[in-house]
């Protein structure tokens, strides 16, 4: 028996605690964890934010802030539909995917299970957005201040951190695009459907010649490769062609505003 008790002690003895997580503030009906700190951090980060001068007090004390904002909103039956927020969300979970590539590589990025876990913070995350700063609007739309209050606050400023402004201008201005001969175009059309058929029948290289032919400054340096879905802001007309074409062909040449193209 003494030898069990002294098993169960040592056992205890050499037990470490340790912490998964913990409350830091609580507003209204909003707990804020010290999770909560953390993903804000990595969130800021993976946004390309710095985040050197930014300390877990700070941050916070935002927090608190943008959850006081929303706590008062409901107390003042300011509202936000479901429809808002998952339209919200809908919108930033597809912006995701084209960013990485698929949902299981942004499950996997933000460590969830299942996208219905991911929609559900998701969701949290945006209806308190939304509800702060529906009420952020509504107290600053009954601020009025006066010119006069205005220039008694700048004459408070010392000279040295008053801010610069710089000079605007209103200016008017007449376009006159020049026009092309017919016969410069077909020289352009030749030439791309020279290019084409370089590829198609002597296995030249595509890249090789959009890096030495294209004048197209967002993908020259690339092999004039560009990543795009439906939802992509390309022009109407280079979209069509793209999405009608097989994998491995190349389009005849067509015209758009911002010249002619093969693909």
């Amino acid at each position: 028996m003494q030898a069990t008790k002294s098993s169960v002690s040592d056992t205890v003895t050499n037990f470490k605690k340790i912490k998964l997580d913990g409350i830091s503030a609580v507003v209204g009906d909003y707990v804020i964890l010290d999770s909560d700190i953390e993903k804000t951090l990595i969130d800021l980060r993976s946004q390309g934010a710095s985040t050197e001068d930014i300390t877990h007090c700070s941050l916070l004390g935002k927090l608190m802030e943008d959850r006081l904002y929303a706590h008062q909103a409901v107390q003042d039956s300011i509202l936000v539909s479901d429809d808002e927020v998952n339209a919200t969300s809908d919108r930033q979970i597809q912006q995701l995917v084209q960013q990485v590539g698929s949902m299981e590589k942004v499950l996997q990025f933000y460590n969830k299970e299942t996208s219905e876990e991911f929609r559900e913070e998701l969701y949290t995350i945006n209806k308190l957005r939304m509800l702060s700063e529906k009420m952020q609007q509504k107290i600053v739309s009954e601020i009025q201040v006066t010119p006069e209050e205005v220039r008694q606050f700048f004459k408070k400023i010392p000279e040295d951190q008053k801010p610069v402004f710089g000079a605007e201008l209103e200016i008017s201005q007449i376009v006159k695009e020049p026009l092309i001969p017919e016969e410069e175009k077909q020289k352009v059309i030749n030439k791309l459907q020279e290019i084409k058929a370089d590829v198609e029948d002597n296995d030249a290289s595509f890249s090789v010649k959009a890096i030495l032919y294209s004048q197209d400054p967002g993908s020259k340096s690339k092999g004039g490769f560009y990543s795009m879905t439906r939802q992509t802001p390309f022009v109407k007309e280079f979209k069509d062609v793209a999405f009608s074409l097989q994998e491995g062909e190349i389009s005849e040449p067509f015209e758009t505003n911002f010249g002619y193209h093969i693909i």
